[in-house]
Formats: C-alpha cells, structure tokens, sequence
C-alpha cells in the first residue's frame, strides 16, 4: 500500500508538469485552431535556456524561469508573426506542415549548437526530499509541480478576468463578434502563440529540473501535450489540469504493475478511451 501510495503522489507531481506543458498548446489551438506540432521543440528550448542560465549565470533555474519566459515569447511572437500569420486562413493540413517544419529546425539546430548529450538541470538542492506519512517526495518535483500548477490557475484567471484575456477568448470563440468588441486580430494571434510559447518555455525549464534533456525530447512532448489537451478539453483552460494528472497518474500505475515500456501505450489508450466516450474532453461541453 505505501509503494502505491508513493507511485500515486509521483503521478500526481509529473501530472501538474504535464498540464503546463499542454497549456500553451491548448492556447494556440483553441484561438490560432493550429495544432502546434512545433509546441515540443519550444519546450525542448526552454529547457536548454534554463539550464544555460544556470550554468552560465550561477542563476537558480527556478529564478531563471521569468528570464526563460521572455525568450521563448520573443520567439513565439516572431514565429507567428513573420510565418504563420502568412497562412493563418489556409488549410489546417498547410499549418501542420509548417510547424512540423518548424519542430525539424529547431530540433537540428539544438543538435548543431548543443550537441546529442543527456544534460540535467542540478541545482545544490536537487536530491533534497522530505517524508509525508512514509511517502518520500522529491524537492524538486514538489517545486515543479507547486509553479505549473500556480501558472495554469493564473493563465485561467488571466483569461476569465483581464481585458486582454476577454480579447483572446472573444477571438476564439467568434471573431467577428471579436472585431466589434474592438480587438485586432494580427495582434492576439501573435500575443497568444507568444504566450504559448513562453508557457513551453517554463514548463521546458521545469522538465529540466526533472528529468534529462537532449534536442530530441521533443517529439515525444507534443504527442503529450496533444493528449492532455484532447483529454482535458479545449473549452475549459482548467481542462489541462485534469488532463496532466489523469494521463501522470495513468502512467505512473503502468510503470508500476506493467513496466515503463507500457507508459506510452496506456496514454495514448486513455486518449482513445476518451475520444470515443466523450469526444469534447473530461471538462468539454456535452451536445
């Protein structure tokens, strides 16, 4: 019983990290309706700058997350701007060919600049850990999970209650009722895959603090982050909240009774389990 208890509370720490990571992309896809497939790279991207903050600087990595933040908006918003808005009324197929190219780049350009090694985010602290009723929980995943949690609650609050964040759920929701209400399309467009990207970016130098990284975790990110979001639902910002714990947790009893091998297979069940029973998400509106 204590060793379940340990994998669920595990699975509840990864599952906060992974619904930061799906939220930039839910973001874009519910405003932009473009299905990111660069969102991994982003991620992976974040976490490079973090750890070269790090390194570099002396800088703590959790200090070093705002300046992150920055950099992956600048480059979200040139993406979006200087390419994507070219096609931004084309064929959803056309946009995924785009960021698919864009995910390729960027991948072969971290390779070129990083190089292919495993490198970790190991601040003093990293193998600090402390002990809740027998359960022993890692610093730094409590540490990740507290901020993905705080930022995906606030992404929400910024969405429901700031004129800026009314701007980019009226353009998504009807963007000629978002015309009337005084909002610019070109710039929400690039505000929002700015911020998705800086969201990425965060939850990149966090998957840093946890786990190893190298140019090519991305591929593997966007088909979680996809997931959540399909899981969660797209109306609901707090849908990847749900969704990031339920596909953590899913994972972790997997690992457990099943082996590791088996955690991708019981995910991408869980999506197939979910599009067929309730195709809008767990907190998707039901017809």
């Amino acid at each position: 019983m204590e060793l379940l208890a340990q994998v669920l509370v595990g699975g509840v720490l990864l599952g906060g990290l992974y619904a930061l990571m799906a939220l930039g992309l839910a973001l874009v896809w519910g405003v932009l309706n473009i299905v990111n497939l660069s969102h991994g790279a982003l991620i992976m991207l974040g976490a490079y700058a973090t750890y070269y903050l790090f390194t570099g600087t002396g800088l703590d990595p959790f200090a070093a997350l705002p300046i992150t933040a920055i950099v992956l908006f600048v480059i979200g918003w040139l993406i979006q701007r200087g390419i994507l808005n070219l096609v931004i009324r084309g064929p959803m197929f056309n946009t995924l060919l785009i960021t698919f190219g864009i995910e390729v780049i960027l991948t072969y350009l971290a390779q070129l600049l990083f190089s292919a090694d495993f490198r970790a985010i190991n601040p003093p602290y990293a193998g600090n850990n402390f002990r809740v009723l027998g359960i022993t929980i890692p610093l730094m995943q409590v540490l990740a999970f507290a901020i993905a949690i705080g930022l995906t609650v606030a992404m929400w609050l910024f969405l429901l209650h700031t004129r800026v964040g009314r701007g980019i759920r009226a353009a998504s929701q009807n963007l000629v009722a978002a015309r009337l209400y005084g909002v610019n399309p070109r710039s929400i467009y690039a505000l929002t895959f700015g911020i998705g990207s800086a969201l990425a970016g965060v939850a990149g130098g966090l998957y840093g603090t946890v786990s190893q990284i190298n140019p090519y975790i991305g591929g593997p990110l966007t088909a979680k982050s996809f997931a959540i979001a399909i899981i969660g639902g797209l109306e609901n910002p707090l849908g990847v909240i749900v969704g990031g714990l339920v596909l953590g947790i899913v994972e972790s009893l997997t690992a457990l009774y099943a082996g590791s091998t088996y955690r991708d297979v019981a995910s991408f069940g869980v999506l197939i389990l979910v599009l067929i029973l309730r195709p809008t998400g767990l907190l998707g509106r039901t017809t």
